[in-house]
């Protein structure tokens, strides 16, 4: 079934993925998981760095390289730079858009303010202090306490820097998974890029909630499959 690089959001790490993981692994495929979390105050750029060094260690191409939220931006600008490694790019709820685009400039101005604020007020300036798990739609008293104990400060730099694209992104086929109900629109952002869009039930954090499901949806976005039905 190939190899899934699956890229955690902001505030997350690799354990993220742990129960897609599992069921990926369960379907024969290949899973690499880059950790942006312990890469101080990197920004976007620094970001996508970790995970080009994931696509170039994983030592194949036609791989299915999948953001989660903010990972979003940093998977099209990693995928822009390995554009020959990358069979397909999934964005689960994920923030993207074009060359030059941040999280700050795709996000409504209400959460630019309260990003900031809370840097200021209850970080140091420079990282943004983790939501509550109620943020990302968790609400599942074990799974909350989980993912509280789990969340870590992330670096405000890596919402405030743009994208840099040279274009070899946009040749590379997307789909975007976006969960409902949305809060914010994911769906659009797709859309956008013209990827195909698949709604999935389910809060922002799915991979948690449902790691089966989205697993699934995963498997059929894989360029190898995807070949095996035109025949």
């Amino acid at each position: 079934m190939g190899t899934f690089v699956l890229v955690h959001g902001a505030w997350h790490g690799p354990w993220a993925w742990e129960r897609v993981e599992t069921s990926l692994r369960a379907a024969g495929a290949r899973t690499i998981t880059p950790d942006l979390s312990g890469r101080g105050d990197d920004g976007l750029h620094g970001h996508a760095q970790a995970v080009i060094a994931a696509l170039d260690g994983a030592a194949e191409n036609d791989i299915v390289l999948v953001g989660h939220s903010y990972a979003g931006l940093v998977v099209r600008e990693a995928a822009d730079a390995r554009p020959g490694l990358v069979g397909h790019i999934v964005l689960v709820d994920g923030w993207a858009g074009a060359d030059g685009a941040s999280l700050f400039s795709l996000a409504p101005e209400s959460f630019v303010a309260a990003v900031r604020a809370a840097a200021e007020t209850r970080g140091d300036g420079h990282r943004i202090p983790a939501p509550p798990p109620a943020a990302f739609g968790i609400v599942d008293p074990d799974t909350a306490a989980l993912l509280a104990q789990r969340l870590i400060p992330h670096p405000l730099r890596a919402f405030t820097e743009p994208t840099r694209l040279t274009g070899a992104v946009d040749r590379i086929p997307g789909t975007a998974v976006y969960c409902r109900p949305q809060t914010y629109p994911f769906d659009r952002f797709g859309e956008d890029l013209g990827y195909r869009t698949v709604a999935l039930d389910g809060p922002h954090d799915v991979m948690l909630t449902d790691p089966e499901r989205l697993a699934g949806t995963l498997l059929r976005a894989h360029p190898f499959k995807n070949r095996k039905r035109e025949i």
